[in-house]
């Protein structure tokens, strides 16, 4: 123990970004291979098929989980804050209960009662303690690289891991501009999980341009950038959801924005502010809402409310997209919940037209692609959609995954390293195929949404990222009249 009876934090040598963990076990490239199909065939019979059939028509109203993108950045804002802060309608499921499990060992208080309502209890900007176990991010990108950069300005060591979905994913991005900050990482070759992070004595502001647009790095920058003094700022090319931002002014930080020269966005934070606790309702996830309001809009002689749903300007892009298309879309009962904007979506079912989507929109909509995808493929004509280079990267082939899944039930289409066009079947597609998800819950409910709609039902391989990722998602759909079951 040191001095005052506090555990002697072990010592952080610096390693370049580049070193690898120790191997455990050396296994000739022959078996390496073998293993790895051994792998992919348990993944493969573990996986929960589902099927979505033809419908009539939807009724009703659907209530959304929280918003994904408020509801961890709320949980970790409300540890470092100074007193208790309450959040009612938050996101359920596992991965939130990684979060909450997560800001336990660094020393907060949370207490879940249920129903998306949480009481948490601060430890103060700089009061987070060394955890005494491995530190497991779940499985969602976002949260783990928000959370890296929380643990990344304090004077601390922590081992951080995560589940079979994230190991794979790349921290590089957050990693670069957090080691400027001071903070030492051991990671995987290319940035992987496992990871040690050790945080220096005392972080270093920096200003950071970003070369693309990333919310994800953005939040784990200014996270860092609590706790370190002096101000950070970090300059984007385009805007991109500033949730954490809000979130972040609501508790007491102070943030300055400025539009740069060329459209970018400079965003600055004054470091170790005190943050106090508050009363946080989170609006309806705008990304789950997507999925209702498309299913409506593509199946004829639907009527459906969705109640709650966020809308940030910049997050609302799909909703333009789709009254470019003819949709009929109504927003009823216009309010602020939390800060930001909402209002319920009454959608009636009819027939939509192709559109032309300008790359400039894709920031306000990019986790709404594959929804819009099958849209697309429900309209008259040829719908185009540019910019889309996000949905290429290091975690996965959105794209390629869109236009197979597209494929597999009839529609055809075109992709670019950027752009996917998709020539649409006016309400006449096919279906009767069988969806690649890669892991992606929306790719998933996308496919789901699209066996609504088509002439024979549509399967899609595996529905586990839907359980963990958006709860309830089966249910609130069948409760509107969809046919979701097991293959």
């Amino acid at each position: 123990m040191a001095p005052g009876g506090r555990s002697a934090r072990l010592p952080c040598v610096p390693v370049p970004v580049k070193s690898k963990l120790p191997r455990l076990s050396a296994r000739p490239a022959g078996r390496a291979a073998s293993v790895r199909g051994v792998v992919d065939a348990m993944r493969a019979h573990s996986a929960h098929q589902l099927k979505s059939s033809p419908v009539t028509h939807l009724e009703g109203r659907a209530r959304l989980p929280g918003d994904k993108a408020i509801s961890h950045p709320a949980l970790m804002l409300g540890a470092l804050a100074v007193g208790e802060t309450t959040i009612q309608g938050a996101r359920e499921g596992a991965d939130i209960v990684s979060t909450a499990t997560a800001l336990r060992q660094l020393g907060a208080t949370l207490e879940h009662r249920g129903g998306g309502e949480w009481r948490v209890h601060g430890v103060g900007v700089g009061g987070l303690r060394e955890p005494d176990d491995v530190v497991h991010l779940g499985d969602s990108g976002a949260p783990a690289r928000i959370l890296i950069g929380l643990l990344a300005s304090h004077d601390l060591t922590s081992f951080v891991t995560g589940g079979a979905n994230l190991q794979p994913r790349s921290m590089i991005r957050v990693i670069e501009p957090l080691s400027r900050m001071g903070a030492r990482f051991i990671s995987r070759d290319g940035g992987r999980l496992p990871m040690a992070i050790c945080g220096p004595g005392t972080a270093m502001p920096i200003e950071h341009r970003m070369s693309t647009r990333s919310s994800q790095v953005k939040s784990a920058i200014l996270m860092a950038a609590l706790n370190t003094p002096g101000e950070t700022m970090v300059v984007e090319p385009e805007a991109t959801r500033d949730h954490t931002e809000l979130l972040m002014e609501s508790f007491g930080a102070t943030l300055r924005r400025q539009r740069l020269d060329g459209g970018a966005l400079a965003i600055t934070l004054v470091g170790q502010p005190e943050l106090t606790g508050r009363a946080l309702v989170i609006p309806g996830d705008p990304s789950i809402a997507a999925f209702a309001v498309v299913a409506a809009a593509i199946v004829k002689g639907s009527d459906v409310t969705v109640m709650n749903v966020g809308l940030n300007p910049l997050r609302a892009g799909l909703f333009e997209t789709l009254r470019e298309m003819g949709a009929d879309l109504s927003f009823d009962n216009r309010r602020s919940m939390g800060g930001e904007p909402v209002a319920d979506i009454r959608v009636k079912g009819g027939e939509l037209r192709c559109v032309d989507v300008p790359a400039s929109r894709a920031p306000t909509m990019i986790d709404e692609y594959p929804v819009l995808a099958v849209a697309a493929a429900c309209a008259a004509g040829t719908s185009r959609m540019a910019g889309l280079a996000d949905l290429r990267g290091e975690e996965g082939d959105k794209l390629a995954l869109i236009a197979a899944g597209l494929a597999a039930s009839g529609v055809k289409s075109e992709l670019g390293a950027d752009f996917l066009h998709v020539h649409g079947m006016a309400g006449t597609v096919p279906g009767g195929g069988m969806a690649e998800t890669g892991s992606d819950y929306r790719v998933a409910m996308a496919f789901l949404v699209l066996g609504m709609a088509a002439r024979a039902p549509v399967a899609i391989d595996d529905a586990t990222p839907i359980d963990t990722s958006a709860p309830g998602f089966i249910t609130m759909m069948n409760g509107l009249g969809a046919r979701i079951g097991d293959v």
